[in-house]
């Protein structure tokens, strides 16, 4: 019996995420924090973190640098989520978050992306080359450090239509748009970044189905599902268009929601699910991530009840394209 084709992330700019809260920031004064939560973050981490939540066994890749680096590492592990690392000479970033107790508001302090040498770069993409079964789905989400080129996720796409495998790229700005060029399977922007790859400076409501409609008759990916915040959701294929509304909920942080939603898709999909489930998934599981605090991904029940709202809620826009 042939082996299953895995789920791989690939993180190319992790860091481990530092939260603490404090009664009140004020300037020039020796603070008293709480004791610091430390928690894996990086797009692609916390895709492999939610995937495995909802029942799968995804392989996460990412780059790993000095004590913080092992201390990355072990922070994934304890999710019970494979990995495979790439060694890096500088070591991992770590970030910074902060709750003021007083009222509520959170400050995130993101360091500068790690500093990649070229054969640390090539050592990324050989250990991609190198998972054996090729995997099924290649989901590489964040930003790009110093020293990768821009054009590292387009690379990528070429690579994942070697091994076979569906190539989703959630990334922004040159290194999304180099990468759609290359031809992905699935692209989530948010209507800014939808507006940018399409070239224009803004787009209204009722262009976006069309906008990402050029996308895919341009060849850039299969599917568009542009990600609208409190709104939901809007699927595009080829010859469909479908809003999936998100459901009302008390919302506490939005990090860690788009990272939910791709990896709900991603699950549904490798179900062998249509990409209508998969769309809904989708939004259920980044809505659930808003209802808990700082890099908290989804717990699975919320994500059920919110499934089943979608389920029963009578979508308002869906229109097959004749």
């Amino acid at each position: 019996m042939p082996l299953k084709k895995p789920i791989v992330t690939l993180t190319v700019s992790p860091a481990v995420d530092k939260s603490t809260t404090v009664e009140r920031l004020v300037p020039d004064s020796k603070l008293r924090c709480k004791t610091p939560l430390f928690e894996a973050g990086g797009g692609g981490i916390n895709v492999a973190k939610a995937i495995h939540r909802l029942g799968g066994d995804p392989i996460a890749v990412f780059t790993s640098g000095g004590p913080t680096g092992q201390r990355l590492q072990k922070l994934v592990k304890a999710e019970n989520v494979s990995i495979r690392i790439v060694e890096t000479k500088e070591w991992t970033r770590e970030n910074l978050n902060i709750v003021e107790t007083t009222t509520g508001l959170q400050y995130r302090f993101g360091m500068p992306g790690t500093q990649l040498m070229p054969t640390e770069v090539e050592a990324i993409l050989d250990t991609l080359e190198e998972i054996d079964p090729h995997p099924s789905f290649i989901i590489a989400s964040g930003s790009l450090p110093p020293g990768v080129p821009t054009n590292f996720y387009q690379q990528i796409a070429e690579l994942a239509k070697r091994q076979g495998a569906k190539f989703i790229a959630d990334t922004s700005g040159e290194s999304l748009r180099l990468a759609s060029e290359a031809g992905v399977y699935l692209l989530k922007p948010n209507v800014t970044e939808l507006s940018e790859l399409v070239g224009v400076e803004h787009l209204e409501m009722d262009e976006l189905d069309e906008a990402a409609r050029a996308l895919i008759i341009r060849g850039n990916c299969e599917i568009v599902v542009i990600s609208m915040g409190p709104m939901g959701a809007m699927l595009v294929t080829a010859d469909y268009v479908e809003h999936v509304p998100a459901p009302p909920v008390t919302k506490q942080s939005t990090v860690g929601a788009g990272d939910s939603m791709v990896a709900g898709m991603v699950w549904t999909l490798s179900q062998g699910r249509t990409i209508r489930e998969a769309a809904r998934m989708g939004v259920a599981c980044g809505t659930a991530a808003t209802m808990n605090p700082g890099s908290e991904l989804f717990h699975v029940p919320d994500v059920n009840r919110l499934l089943d709202w979608i389920n029963r809620y009578e979508v308002r826009y869906a229109s097959a394209i004749r």
